[in-house]
């Protein structure tokens, strides 16, 4: 899950700051609005640093901005079911300490969202589930769900809380020297622990396809923390533009670019967040069209591609055959530094959408060779749990 714009855009209100701000002016940040929020887009070592010492190290970013909340009801029954019918994740199924990833569709099974949910470690707290959505869509979530709970559910929003994400292959060994429990933590895991003498939720998985946590603390604290991070050998702060390019090399979804309210769960190839219990029995919204897209295949799919040759395709771009005929086009796209080269996604019609296919990238008016790849582009580094252990 990332924020709805890969870009800074104009606002016409004075952007809001995360607790964080004075933190990313006195480290030289870059700063531009950004989903309601001046928020830092790059620091002096500048995107492509940036994005390789992820790769290599452990990146940190504020993503304070991100709607946190939370579900509450008698019992994790009475939750999860309010929540699977808004969305087609198996929720009931979570097992304690687990997280999954899924969205909000539409009536037309069109996706207003996409989030985290996790369910707590703790049996005392299992009538509660965490979310966390995208910046530029919390108003509009809350709203919806706030409107769609059952009486014995509540949304409890959490503005109080700030949110960071340290990720990368050394950010375990540099969070376990201040939470030292994190170190047997699995891939889409969640606990409650201690951050030297601060409280704090870290959930393990990201949007870089690295290894990485998501730190959840009181705004008050969150400073604090993240200069002890940054303290680490192993940690550097990372902007906006390193996120989008780690989040597009690991082929994930933008909302409101790669996804957005007309897309379903199936054309976005995300049919595995689908719960299998819920692919057959339905009861969310838009199940008519998601089954009967998972039966019959969809008119389109979301789908990597690699240009053959240097010259980026950015969103907007059209996707022809080779013959010209136009069969698509390009959602997100720029230069991958891990790459090394331009890379893309975007919608095709299915029946053009195997991979290996040669297809045509219009930039400038001039087609240009480019093939279909399968995704991630750079393999991932998560952490997955070891066979038999709980879903």
């Amino acid at each position: 899950m990332t924020d709805q714009a890969s870009s800074v855009e104009p606002t016409s209100a004075p952007p809001a700051r995360t607790p964080l701000h004075a933190l990313h002016v006195s480290l030289g940040a870059k700063m531009a609005p950004f989903a309601g929020y001046d928020m830092p887009i790059q620091y002096p070592s500048g995107i492509l640093a940036e994005h390789l010492h992820t790769r290599s190290a452990a990146g940190l970013f504020d993503v304070s901005h991100m709607g946190q909340a939370f579900l509450l009801g008698p019992d994790h029954d009475t939750v999860a079911r309010a929540l699977e019918a808004l969305c087609p994740a198996d929720i009931l199924g979570l097992a304690r300490g687990r997280q999954r990833y899924t969205q909000l569709l539409n009536g037309d099974g069109g996706i207003l969202d996409d989030l985290m949910v996790t369910r707590s470690s703790d049996p005392a707290e299992d009538g509660a589930l965490m979310l966390v959505v995208n910046a530029a869509r919390k108003t509009a979530d809350f709203t919806h769900l706030g409107a769609s709970l059952p009486e014995n559910v509540r949304l409890l929003r959490a503005p109080h809380r700030a949110l960071v994400a340290l990720q990368g292959p050394l950010a375990a060994e540099a969070l376990a020297r201040h939470a030292p429990a994190v170190a047997d933590m699995d891939f889409m895991s969640a606990i409650s622990t201690k951050f030297g003498a601060f409280d704090c939720h870290v959930s393990r998985s990201g949007y870089t396809g690295e290894d990485g946590f998501e730190i959840s603390v009181r705004a008050d604290s969150v400073e604090r923390l993240a200069r002890a991070l940054l303290a680490e050998p192993e940690v550097r702060p990372v902007g906006l533009g390193a996120r989008d390019s780690l989040r597009l090399e690991a082929g994930l979804c933008l909302y409101g670019h790669d996804i957005d309210e007309t897309t379903s769960p199936v054309e976005a190839a995300l049919v595995w967040s689908l719960g299998r219990r819920r692919r057959a029995e339905g009861g969310f919204p838009g199940a008519a069209r998601v089954q009967h897209e998972l039966a019959n295949g969809p008119a389109r799919l979301r789908v990597g591609i690699l240009p053959d040759g240097r010259a980026p395709a950015r969103e907007g771009t059209e996707i022809t055959d080779p013959d010209g005929r136009r069969i698509g086009t390009v959602t997100s796209g720029g230069f991958g530094p891990s790459l090394n080269g331009p890379l893309a996604m975007g919608y095709v019609e299915a029946a053009f959408a195997a991979i290996d296919a040669p297809v045509m990238l219009v930039v400038r008016g001039k087609p240009l060779p480019a093939r279909l790849v399968r995704m991630p582009f750079v393999p991932n580094g998560y952490r997955r749990r070891a066979a038999g252990a709980a879903p």
